[in-house]
């Protein structure tokens, strides 16, 4: 790891997509469970792509929140991102991930949104950095 970390978020898994995680502050523990699409029972639990639908969704607004600020641009109080992350096989084997972003910007116009939205995905989001290249990522406004 960079020496410029500020912070580390730490969990554990146990049994794969069929078990348990628990951050290491207790705060986020859940029950995994293999959807039904995935040829797993359903039900109640979480899987890794509804973990990463959530915290890509929360980065990517928090980095469009930080290019507003920056520009000097408020959003309005109903300013959203939705993240759709869908699984699938890779034609070289295993699997893959694309994903789907939707930032709804809440009191801005369309130019101004696509600007602050390309801004974010292309120099401030750590999850848009880490995917370019090895993850389809599409954003569109809505």
């Amino acid at each position: 790891m960079s020496n410029n970390i500020l912070y580390t978020a730490t969990a554990t898994a146990k049994g794969g997509r069929e078990g348990h995680i628990r951050s290491a502050d207790g705060v986020l523990e859940a029950d995994l469970i293999v959807p039904k699409e995935l040829g797993g029972p359903g039900g109640a639990g979480t899987n890794p792509e509804q973990l990463f639908a959530a915290g890509y969704a929360a980065c990517f607004e928090g980095a469009v929140r930080f290019a507003a600020r920056e520009a000097k641009v408020k959003l309005g109080p109903d300013t959203t991102v939705t993240a759709h992350v869908g699984i699938g096989p890779r034609e070289a084997g295993g699997f893959q991930i694309a994903v789907r972003l939707e930032p709804h910007l809440d009191g801005v116009d369309a130019e101004t949104a696509q600007q602050l939205v390309n801004t974010a995905h292309e120099k401030i989001c750590p999850y848009s950095h880490a995917t370019r290249g090895n993850v389809d990522v599409t954003i569109t406004l809505v």
